[in-house]
């Protein structure tokens, strides 16, 4: 089957129609610069001009940045807080004309990894770790979901741990990779005691350097780089929206 997916971050929002029987991008995504404080009408607007791109007519699934319950966003991080409140679903439904399906961004990303990336067929606990404008965290057990976990806002040294850990801390502050891995081991070394998970698996556009920090890490837990690195996003938002 074939669907849209479209993931909104806090710098940028990328679509593209996925193979949800194969995981596979069936045309170049697109990137769209996410509007100036993100707020729900203009970054809808962005949505509907990424499904008129693809002349698209069927149903969409979107990955978004904030915990969501039966379609509303219950928090706002790296977005606007007029979202708060908000039926996501509908609102991106009335500006696209199509069916919209709306998830927690790292819960479909995690989806995305599970299905066919690096933790097919893997078992026990995997949290998906992604890491960008802030730090997404996506939980499962023996491949079920455990939605809307919020783990990147664990306080570490006083601060949120995305303060801290996310990508964009590290070019924020411009720090060394030996430096920016010590404060992500910090901050894995404190899910990994009180999770205990069998894998860690690292998203988001720094994965695509994983070799750079991963090697650095002193976890007892393994940890990998995610397959779909930065197109996680869009292909679980897919599968998401397949899901019952």
């Amino acid at each position: 089957m074939q669907t849209l997916g479209i993931d909104i971050g806090g710098s940028g929002i990328k679509g593209a129609v996925v193979d949800t029987e194969t995981g596979q991008l069936l045309a170049e995504r697109i990137r769209i610069k996410t509007p100036k404080n993100g707020e729900p009408q203009p970054v809808a607007e962005v949505v509907a001009q990424i499904a008129q791109a693809f002349d698209w007519k069927g149903p969409i699934g979107i990955g978004f940045p904030a915990p969501i319950k039966s379609g509303v966003a219950m928090m706002a991080a790296n977005i606007s807080e007029k979202w708060i409140g908000v039926n996501a679903e509908q609102l991106f439904t009335n500006a696209t004309g199509c069916t919209c399906k709306v998830g927690n961004d790292a819960d479909v990303a995690g989806l995305a990894e599970m299905r066919f990336g690096t933790g097919k067929d893997h078992t026990g606990t995997v949290i998906m770790i992604t890491l960008g404008t802030g730090i997404g965290t996506a939980i499962f057990f023996n491949g079920h979901l455990l939605p809307n976990t919020e783990f990147g806002h664990l306080e570490i040294k006083g601060k949120d741990a995305e303060a801290r850990a996310s990508d964009a801390a590290r070019q924020r502050e411009d720090l060394s990779w030996k430096k920016y891995a010590r404060r992500l081991n910090r901050y894995l070394l404190t899910i990994e005691g009180l999770f205990w998970p069998d894998l860690f698996i690292i998203g988001g556009g720094i994965s695509k350097q994983h070799e750079r920090f991963i090697p650095l890490l002193t976890l007892q837990t393994p940890v990998l780089p995610a397959q779909f690195q930065n197109e996680a996003g869009i292909v679980g938002a897919a599968l998401f929206c397949e899901m019952e």
